[in-house]
């Protein structure tokens, strides 16, 4: 009884070894680690199916190994399943990729505006649509700065805006300072550049990675207590490469949100490369919105800034 399944449970021991130490998985072959850990979440799937291959197999050897990978698959994602949500907040923040080949932008704005967020920030912005999501977004937010690709709207008076430089060449970030009613935040803006997975190099990825450490410093610099990150970032919260960032900032989905928060591609979202982070701030919730004109999906959350 003990000796069937033998393949089944080695395949389980092969599952907890990546889960496990998917951070040990080498970068230096076409970026495998990072690859593996932008759809890590995904491995679950294999579990259903090697619980019923063990089951067909009556195996117990391949049942009880399979409780290896199922334990660590929880204690990784397993807090994402719940909902994490709480009431209270006193700011609204909603970050959305608008793509810049969107078919319908007024229809899109009109989405974000219906959103009823304080704080917009919109990526992808093409230069002939950018004029377009001003006007349209104009009533609802009187403040706003373009810079480059990215733009913030906002119901509260801006200032200090300025492009971060990412290491692009042209402008894809950018940083403004909100004072809102219970004080100013730093809001930064950013569109990493994009990652291809190509058959002869693998996950290339080597200049979105230099561009989140040029980020991660500029936030590291930031003097203001309260900092919202706000934008497509290409990559998700277990990417390593991502660490410059994502080690000094708080997920708002992982902290507060309900479910995965999965948000590209928009038809059928498979990753959260969209991302609202902060440091000085409490997450109360997070969450997606649905699909507008983008094949993104639009992600807000609902903040708890420090009283002064």
């Amino acid at each position: 009884m003990w000796r069937r399944g033998i393949v089944l449970a080695a395949l389980c021991v092969l599952l907890t070894g990546v889960l496990f130490f998917h951070s040990d998985i080498p970068n230096r072959i076409g970026n495998l680690g990072s690859l593996s850990e932008t759809f890590l979440p995904w491995l679950g799937l294999v579990l259903p199916v090697l619980f019923v291959c063990a089951v067909l197999r009556r195996s117990t050897t391949a049942l009880v190994a399979l409780l290896l990978p199922a334990l660590v698959w929880l204690n990784l994602f397993g807090g994402l399943l719940t909902d994490k949500s709480s009431p209270g907040g006193d700011l609204t923040v909603l970050t959305h990729n608008v793509n810049a080949e969107n078919p319908d932008p007024d229809a899109t704005a009109k989405d974000v505006v219906a959103a009823g967020a304080d704080v917009v920030a919109l990526e992808e912005l093409a230069e002939s649509q950018a004029p377009r999501y001003a006007r349209d977004l104009a009533a609802a937010y009187p403040y706003h700065s373009v810079q480059g690709t990215v733009g913030l709207w906002s119901r509260f008076p801006i200032s200090g805006v300025a492009p971060v430089d990412i290491r692009m060449g042209w402008t894809r970030a950018m940083r403004a300072a909100v004072s809102t009613p219970d004080g100013k935040v730093a809001v930064y803006v950013a569109h990493l550049p994009s990652v291809r997975v190509k058959f002869d190099a693998g996950f290339t990825a080597g200049q979105r990675d230099r561009a989140a450490d040029a980020l991660g410093e500029a936030i590291a610099a930031e003097p203001l207590h309260s900092v919202v990150l706000l934008g497509d970032l290409n990559g998700t919260m277990n990417d390593r490469a991502l660490a410059s960032v994502t080690s000094q900032m708080r997920s708002t989905q992982g902290a507060a949100g309900n479910g995965m928060g999965f948000s590209w591609p928009a038809g059928m979202p498979m990753a959260r490369i969209d991302q609202i982070m902060v440091k000085g701030a409490e997450p109360r919730s997070s969450w997606t919105l649905p699909r507008t004109g983008s094949d993104h999906l639009p992600v807000a959350a609902r903040l708890q800034l420090p009283q002064d």
